[in-house]
């Protein structure tokens, strides 16, 4: 990889892309969270990149088979958070109204499904069937006591740090 200087900005120049890699490290479970990984996963896998997703910490309830349909989100901490279509945020008091993380999950849900993006099983099946492959840490899973079978079954394995320090060698690395 070669890279050049444009008006202050570092552009990266990977030539051919035929052996361009890109490893996604999810690490938070969220609503919210889970789209940006799963998103530029599709979009490397559609322009021909070899691309490994890594679950870590909350990042597993994606691929739990429990938890990845109940994904939720919340205006708690999250001061980003707008009324859909407005400049007005949410106000972080609302998180605490009993029912509002259900009515806000709702609210994204229905916004996602309006502009024709799947839902996160189905994106995950997306990128399974373009290729991509899915990897849980080890070291997470111990810690919340999962196994193979409670993930997703296009999880291909439960591995440590240094088998995916070995898939990922080469790759562009995001952590989200």
């Amino acid at each position: 990889m070669t890279t050049t200087e444009n008006e202050g900005m570092v552009i990266p120049d990977f030539g051919d892309d035929s052996d361009r890699k890109l490893a996604i490290i999810c690490s938070k479970g969220t609503l919210d969270m889970a789209y940006p990984g799963l998103i530029l996963a599709n979009g490397a896998l559609e322009n021909g990149i070899e691309t490994h997703l890594f679950f870590t910490f909350w990042g597993l309830d994606m691929i739990q088979k429990k938890t990845m349909r109940k994904l939720t989100i919340s205006s708690a901490g999250n001061t980003s958070m707008r009324f859909p279509g407005t400049s007005i945020s949410m106000p972080q008091w609302m998180a605490w109204i009993p029912g509002m993380t259900k009515f806000q999950s709702w609210m994204m849900h229905r916004q996602v499904a309006g502009i024709n993006v799947p839902n996160v099983p189905d994106m995950m099946q997306h990128v399974a069937d373009a290729g991509g492959h899915m990897w849980a840490c080890k070291m997470s899973a111990d810690m919340m006591k999962l196994e193979e079978n409670d993930l997703y079954d296009e999880v291909e394995a439960i591995i440590n740090v240094d088998d995916f320090m070995q898939l990922s060698e080469g790759a562009q690395v995001l952590f989200i």
